[in-house]
């Protein structure tokens, strides 16, 4: 019998955080603070569709100096590079060389709060965190979902490829995301958050990185 092996592949990872609920809860009161402060701590250009349910700060996040926010980006730096060393196949010596510029940044989502498609350009890995996921409604299974869409969704359908089962189907794949929980994948996919139906708030941080070898 002929042999069926995936032609490409997007890896993507996810993590969770051991005993996070002091951090998340330090993250939580620290975001929802600075949200009140308005125009200070907000992005001055956004551009990816949303609406005002969704609140997203500055890129400087993992500049803060809260202790809170050291510990949170030792833990999503540290793993992503794990991730980068082991995909790359790269030693101590060329992980010792490697500079890492990141952006980082936070979205406190309320009801009905969305971010739209999009990607991160100049930069090669991005990552999402989850401080608190919300809670959700009961008849809203998607809400608040981070969705990856298919690169290879924009081929040709027929009868032929319609029905294409794991690790080859052309469908979307959608986290519901867990407090502590990191996802990293390529800058380059398609994503979105599915419009948050529920009470509280959807708190995440997200980041991209660009590097190069010193």
């Amino acid at each position: 019998m002929a042999q069926i092996n995936p032609l490409f592949s997007v890896p993507y990872v996810t993590e969770q955080l051991a005993d996070c609920a002091s951090l998340n809860q330090e993250l939580r009161e620290l975001f929802i603070r600075r949200e009140a402060m308005g125009k200070r701590f907000a992005n001055p250009n956004p551009y990816t569709p949303r609406n005002k349910e969704l609140f997203e700060s500055n890129f400087d996040l993992f500049a803060w100096p809260e202790a809170c926010i050291a510990t949170l980006r030792e833990f999503c730096l540290s793993r992503l590079a794990n991730t980068v060393a082991e995909i790359n196949r790269y030693g101590a010596a060329d992980m010792a060389r490697l500079q890492v510029i990141t952006d980082a940044w936070y979205h406190v989502t309320r009801r009905g709060g969305f971010f739209g498609m999009h990607n991160h350009p100049m930069a090669s890995w991005s990552g999402v965190y989850c401080v608190s996921p919300g809670q959700h409604d009961a008849d809203q299974p998607d809400s608040g979902k981070l969705s990856f869409v298919n690169p290879f969704a924009q081929m040709y359908f027929d009868s032929g490829n319609s029905q294409l089962q794991t690790p080859f189907h052309t469908g979307s794949m959608a986290f519901s995301l867990q407090a502590g929980q990191l996802v990293l994948f390529p800058s380059w996919v398609q994503h979105q958050v599915m419009p948050f139906f529920g009470e509280g708030e959807r708190i995440t941080v997200a980041f991209n990185c660009s590097m190069r070898f010193q």
